[in-house]
């Protein structure tokens, strides 16, 4: 019996080590913006309106956790309608044919400096698949005083190339510039 009780306090210790964490984004203090630089003289910025993002981990630096995204590609939003439309055809983003952007990390790795990693993971946009890394900063977790519940902030940054996923193809440099600068800030709200 004492073998017995022994067993399962370990199994309990063993599951409570290994207990994963989820966060999802909270959207009214979440972004995700770009920059892409046009005629090589001025550069412009768009965001995303709609897209969700979840978080899960087992160690409370977040040095395992795993990222998922999911972008409404509708969802563009360049403060210019006219280019808005442009970049929701096939010229661009094509809408109709890939409604989704998405981003599913691979691995996360410490930097020199505190609470900072290397983000990797595999990019999906246009049809095409790559691997990216990005700049991670945790910015740390507090309790929410309205919520009572856990909220964790991040900031993500990184360069991709339209080339990489034959995106905007028609339209080289110095047209468009081929990097476009990715940065997203996100608030998550512990789950559970």
């Amino acid at each position: 019996m004492k073998k017995l009780i022994i067993l399962v306090a370990v199994a309990l210790i063993n599951t409570a080590a290994f207990a994963q964490t989820t966060w999802n984004s909270d959207k009214a203090h979440s972004k995700l913006q770009f920059t892409i630089t046009h005629l090589a003289v001025s550069d412009v910025d768009g965001w995303f309106k709609d897209f969700s993002a979840t978080i899960v981990s087992a160690k409370p630096d977040f040095s395992d956790a795993k990222f998922t995204l999911t972008v409404n590609t509708a969802s563009i939003n360049t403060e210019s309608d006219q280019r808005d439309g442009h970049l929701k055809s096939a010229d661009f983003f094509d809408v109709a044919a890939y409604p989704t952007m998405t981003f599913v990390s691979t691995g996360i790795s410490k930097t020199a400096t505190a609470n900072h990693y290397k983000l990797n993971g595999n990019l999906t946009l246009h049809g095409t698949t790559k691997a990216v890394s990005l700049d991670l900063w945790y910015r740390g977790t507090i309790t929410n005083p309205m919520s009572k519940a856990d909220d964790a902030g991040f900031q993500v940054t990184g360069t991709i190339k339209r080339s990489d996923f034959a995106f905007g193809s028609k339209f080289g440099s110095p047209m468009l510039s081929d990097e476009v600068a990715i940065k997203a800030n996100g608030e998550f709200a512990k789950a559970n």
